[in-house]
């Protein structure tokens, strides 16, 4: 537990620094200290709600800010306050953001320090505390290929290296050379969790062997040092891109949070970390060299306690927040409209797979910022051949294939897109999005809502059964995704909305989920314009019209449905393909409703909690009165997708279909 460090003197080599940077570097120690003080009265006075204390590890967050280009990003934690105050973030907004004010980052959505300014080039982290290391990657990796010679930096403590995201974003840093420093500062204690309770390694920095990168352990107490071996580094990356991992040994001297305490922590280990405080020290080392006195001591704190009590008094004084509905539903997505591309031209019968790939070939040629990620996708062209002959057209550099490792590459093309980039990943199979589950719903769905930051991120989704797959290579699970507010579902049934669905996706600012069903791939085809083309979010399409009654559905069951009133042509209803479900089209829906009076709502996933039940209660809540029968849901089984073909045909809905719509119609 740093026992090595906590008994060691500070001792600040100071030759190759001149009289004003060590001035600097104690006055940017010294604000966040300050600060800190101020906030903890606060906190007993009620004034702000909660409060994570980085007293004690004041250096590490103020020499990597000082080593970085101004225009350079870092990604800190909720102890790193030295990294938002070097960058010279006015202090009245902080004070704002931490009680929920306007003026704030977040227009009081986020608390603390969960929020990014593009301003400022911070990108504050979540709660969930590994999916900040991945997105480190996609800044890197944006800045390797535009060649600008930048470095980034990420934050994490001894306990957020237990997580799998540690482990992926270090592996892809390495793997792909990214210049990423992963700066970990270990303070002995997760909460209440020890060091020995986290890892069995010596150090941290230990793994990097692991990796094949290079890593360096820092006395995180020690500015001088944080401050020098850092730019040294620093300086390095920038004329030879790589990663490093960063242990800085330091200690938290007050508990996880103000009311978790230090009861757990022996004695004397505080006292003899509290002994070396990187403030108290550095300051006393100044003044017995001679490079500050007393006076100039005081009157620097006096110029910063003056700085502080004037922002507090504006963002004490400032109203408190009011809540407006339209405002909030309003910032849920970046305002995207998209510019409709109709064309005339020559049409040409293809699969929906072709449509798929042509789709995604277009837009590679219509953006050249797009990067595309995923497994298997370069040479070898993807499982399902979508992305085959791209790398010889677009190069390796933005058809990459990627390790093994969902939240790391949904995170890296999370920080694409903070860096102004777009990227699609291609998940092998829709299943496997359960291993990237946590970014896709707390990163990409909310980093918009939160601080405007949008997630221009289209995740491709193969998806669905009756291919005899067996249950983890056959799941449509687009309702985990269609409950989330901050995610856009598209899931289209035939190549010509594939391919002009696609290309709005991919134009669109704000997370896409597109599920392509597998089992339509090679079976359906189309006449499809060769050019490229948009289609809008948002309108069903209607295949049929009639009014008998209105069967609503999307992906492969519109085709069991069209198979099924072809096979029954005294059944006149009108069928509409959704196409997207979130946005999903009630006029269309509704309109149909109110001139048929009867409604079946058809879907491939299992019953309970699917989108048939939504749009279900959205018809009884709006149309009530012009309905002559309930409305009915027909789903797959309430079990996991079975791969035997005899068991498979009985779990799906498809021979259902029939039988319950007959008996709806005579209800």
């Amino acid at each position: 537990m740093n026992k090595d460090f906590s008994n060691t003197t500070l001792e600040f080599k100071t030759e190759k620094l001149n009289k004003d940077l060590l001035i600097e570097l104690y006055k940017n120690m010294l604000k966040p200290r300050l600060i800190e003080e101020k906030m903890l009265v606060l906190l007993r006075q009620g004034k702000i709600s909660k409060w994570f204390s980085g007293i004690g590890q004041e250096a590490i967050s103020v020499g990597v800010t000082m080593a970085l280009e101004v225009d350079e990003y870092i990604l800190p934690m909720h102890r790193n306050l030295g990294v938002f105050t070097t960058r010279k973030i006015p202090l009245y907004r902080l004070f704002s953001q931490w009680q929920g004010k306007a003026s704030g980052f977040t227009k009081g959505r986020d608390r603390s320090f969960h929020f990014g300014t593009q301003q400022y080039k911070i990108v504050g982290m979540i709660s969930h505390l590994g999916p900040q290391l991945g997105v480190a990657d996609g800044i890197a990796l944006a800045n390797k290929l535009i060649g600008n010679d930048k470095i980034t930096a990420v934050f994490t403590g001894d306990g957020g290296t237990s997580e799998g995201d540690f482990h992926e974003a270090l592996n892809i840093a390495s793997v792909w050379q990214l210049p990423v420093m992963f700066c970990v500062e270990n303070n002995s204690y997760g909460l209440s969790t020890p060091t020995n309770e986290q890892y069995n390694c010596e150090h941290i920095a230990d793994r990097g062997k692991g990796y094949g990168m290079e890593s360096h352990i820092i006395d995180g107490n020690n500015i001088v040092e944080v401050y020098t071996k850092v730019s040294e580094l620093a300086l390095s990356l920038r004329k030879k891109p790589r990663p490093i991992l960063l242990e800085f040994k330091t200690f938290r001297v007050r508990g996880h949070e103000e009311a978790s305490g230090t009861k757990y922590v022996p004695k004397d280990l505080l006292d003899a970390w509290i002994n070396r405080d990187p403030v108290e020290n550095y300051q006393n080392f100044l003044i017995d060299s001679g490079i500050i006195n007393k006076s100039l001591e005081e009157e620097i704190k006096k110029d910063i306690t003056g700085e502080i009590n004037e922002h507090l008094e504006v963002a004490l004084n400032e109203d408190e927040i009011v809540f407006n509905e339209t405002n909030e539903l309003n910032d849920v997505f970046k305002p995207f409209v998209n510019q409709i591309h109709r064309v005339n031209s020559e049409t040409k019968n293809i699969r929906y797979i072709d449509a798929v790939s042509e789709g995604l070939m277009q837009s590679m040629e219509h953006h050249d910022d797009l990067v595309i990620m995923g497994q298997d996708i370069a040479e070898y062209g993807g499982v399902f051949k979508i992305t085959e002959g791209f790398i010889e057209k677009f190069g390796k550099d933005r058809v990459r294939n990627t390790p093994i490792c969902e939240s790391g590459i949904i995170e890296t093309a999370m920080g694409l897109s903070i860096a102004g980039m777009k990227s699609i990943v291609e998940l092998q199979f829709a299943d496997f999005v359960s291993s990237g589950f946590n970014p896709v719903v707390n990163y990409l769905a909310k980093s918009y809502y939160r601080w405007e930051q949008q997630a221009d991120v289209v995740l491709r989704m193969p998806c669905g059964g009756n291919v005899g797959a067996g249950p983890f290579h056959s799941q449509t699970n687009e309702a985990w995704f269609t409950k989330t507010p901050g995610l856009k579902v598209v899931y289209p049934a035939f190549p010509f909305d594939a391919k002009g669905l696609l290309a709005t996706a991919i134009n669109d600012p704000n997370p896409v989920m597109f599920f392509e069903h597998k089992a339509l791939y090679r079976s359906v085809r189309q006449e499809v314009p060769t050019e490229y083309y948009t289609l809008p979010f948002g309108k069903a399409s209607v295949l049929k019209v009639g009014a008998d009654i209105t069967v609503i559905s999307y992906g492969a069951a519109v085709h069991w449905a069209l198979e099924t009133l072809v096979k029954n042509p005294e059944i006149h209803a009108d069928l509409i393909d959704l196409r997207t479900l979130q946005p999903l089209d009630t006029e269309t829906i509704y309109n149909s409703v109110k001139k048929t009076g009867k409604v079946i709502i058809l879907q491939e996933d299992s019953l309970f909690g699917g989108i048939a039940s939504d749009i279900s209660a959205l018809i009884n809540e709006n149309c009530f009165e012009f309905l002559d029968a309930p409305v009915k849901r027909v789903a797959s089984l309430e079990t996991p997708i079975p791969f035997a073909k005899a068991l498979e045909n009985q779990y799906l809905p498809k021979g259902r279909f029939e039988r319950e719509l007959k008996s709806l119609l005579a209800y």
